[in-house]
């Protein structure tokens, strides 16, 4: 497989379980596993740069997106294929040259218009039924990373060499 050129990814469902906490005084909870920031370390040892596109617009994810060096954040985004057009044109790159992981509805446009398209295991079967790969791992266990793993690494021995 030819290694994408931009690795675009949701969050929610993918990077979380699509879970949304809420505690007493409005403050609002996700959580993250921590094994898909080595996805975004892998991307990065072979110059691939990462994107978040998502739905929600939270401090939380635009923390976690900094704390691992994310290199494109765009939040509160309700046309996710519109922004991946805009990215791609702007880095000069085609659709064809992007890997999307999605998991629902709202990433329907998206997966059908990139090059390499996926979904965590627990993501709907309408959604499985029209991606390239499915994880796993479902999404809030590593689906990310593994969704990495998956693009990049022929042998997964691989991932030794560059570390």
């Amino acid at each position: 497989m030819k290694l994408p050129k931009l690795i675009l990814t949701d969050i929610d469902g993918v990077w979380t379980d699509g879970g949304m906490y809420y505690d007493q005084t409005g403050n609002e909870w996700k959580k993250f596993n921590t094994s898909d920031s080595a996805g975004i370390l892998f991307a990065h040892a072979k110059n691939i740069p990462v994107g978040i596109i998502t739905g929600e617009k939270t401090d939380i994810v635009e923390r976690r997106a900094q704390k691992l060096k994310v290199d494109y954040l765009f939040q509160g985004i309700s046309d996710k294929l519109s922004v991946a057009k805009s990215l791609c044109y702007d880095l000069s790159i085609s659709m064809k040259d992007v890997a999307y992981i999605g998991d629902d509805i709202g990433d329907v446009q998206l997966l059908r218009a990139v090059g390499f398209s996926a979904a965590p295991a627990n993501a709907p079967e309408y959604i499985k039924c029209i991606v390239q790969f499915v994880t796993n791992k479902a999404g809030g266990e590593g689906a990310f990373r593994e969704f990495v793993e998956n693009i990049i690494f022929e042998d997964t021995k691989d991932i030794l060499m560059i570390y």
